[in-house]
């Protein structure tokens, strides 16, 4: 967390109101680009990723040796052609692989902040990114984009910059967190407080570090990623090598030592605090009480077109949640294409080989910057 290894980094020297109230300045927004900026400057696209995610998204991740987080999408040939556009993702604020957040140091009490860190929204995250376009002197982007929490930002970002971006692709994402998203999120932060370790939120000062909480934290999130469908097909009841029960709470079946894995391989690279503070920002995103109870209202000075992305397995963000989206845009009049893509995979569809959205994906960038 917070390694500086590789790792693109913008001083931001202005000063930052968050919602909270506080204000912050000289703050650091860890990013990485890839492709090349052409002469015009019109083949931008921000992307903006979710809860675990960072601003690797594709490559080899110099933190984790592996490949970035939207690797299926982004690259040369890719439904995100590199070849063609110039993409930049940055990790959010509240974040743990560069940017401002609880795991820096407060240079006033030479401590790191841990829970003295302030409350972030997803709102001050965009905020923080817009910095980013007036770092590479973009009058406009292209196109606006990304899955589940980074589909919030997206809406965010049009909603706060109507003039901003050609195209916005919100994947996957809501406008505001159903009493289920936030009762899972607590889930996980209350198993991340409960560890011994974490000592209110101090524990790297004191050579700590709340492992166990987190990593159940992470499996508890884990399985709302996942279907049903594809949780059965995929384990079953299967065993985890060995012919019958061994009568013990080791991991008897696979799905047992499916999640122990992701749990124990998660808190090797992810900040539990970090945790606390995004899970609480997706918790208070909720852009329809932004403007009074209207969705519309968010985007009604935007001209931006929109295509919204959602899976049939996705329990945790359904497609239900994504056409609100949609109506509020069309009681505008806005320019808004909707996809439901048949997927097995459940929520983390966005994140995997899934053709029809790959493809579904790159033809309407593509054809949208045809007409650019």
């Amino acid at each position: 967390m917070n390694k500086n290894i590789n790792i693109k980094s913008l001083i931001i020297d202005k000063p930052l109101k968050l919602d909270c109230g506080q204000i912050i300045n000289n703050f650091p927004l860890a990013y990485e680009t890839y492709g090349s900026l052409n002469e015009k400057k019109d083949n931008v696209i921000l992307i903006f990723h979710a809860l675990t995610g960072d601003q690797f998204a594709s490559g080899i991740n110099p933190i984790t040796k592996k490949d970035g987080w939207w690797s299926y999408a982004v690259g040369p040939g890719k439904a995100i052609d590199t070849d063609k556009y110039f993409v930049i993702c940055a990790n959010v604020i509240g974040g743990c692989l560069g940017s401002f957040g609880p795991s820096n140091t407060n240079s006033e009490t030479n401590k790191i902040y841990g829970t003295t860190f302030p409350v972030i929204t997803i709102n001050d995250m965009v905020n923080a990114q817009y910095n980013l376009l007036d770092f590479f002197k973009i009058e406009k982007l292209f196109a606006v984009m990304g899955g589940s929490m980074g589909g919030m930002q997206v809406l965010q970002f049009v909603s706060n910059f109507p003039n901003k971006a050609k195209i916005a692709i919100p994947i996957a994402c809501t406008s505001s967190h159903s009493a289920q998203n936030i009762a899972f999120n607590e889930l996980g932060r209350q198993s991340i407080m409960a560890d011994t370790n974490w000592l209110n939120g101090d524990y790297a000062n004191q050579n700590k570090n709340p492992d166990k909480g987190l990593s159940v934290a992470r499996m508890a999130a884990h399985i709302t990623y996942l279907s049903k469908n594809g949780l059965q097909e995929k384990f079953g009841r299967k065993l985890q090598e060995r012919d019958d029960l061994k009568f013990s709470f080791d991991a008897d079946f696979q799905i047992e030592s499916y999640l122990r894995h992701q749990g124990s391989v998660f808190v090797n690279r992810f900040d539990a605090n970090s945790y606390l503070y995004i899970t609480r920002a997706m918790d208070y995103f909720d852009l329809t009480k932004e403007y009074n109870g209207n969705l519309s209202k968010a985007f009604e000075k935007t001209k931006t077109k929109f295509l919204v992305i959602s899976f049939t397995s996705d329990w945790l963000y359904p497609t239900s949640e994504n056409k609100e989206i949609v109506i509020a845009l069309n009681a505008i009049g806005a320019d808004v294409a909707f996809v439901e893509i048949e997927s097995d995979k459940g929520h983390d569809s966005f994140l995997l080989n899934v053709p029809e959205f790959l493809n579904t994906l790159k033809d309407y960038i593509n054809n949208s910057y045809l007409k650019n």
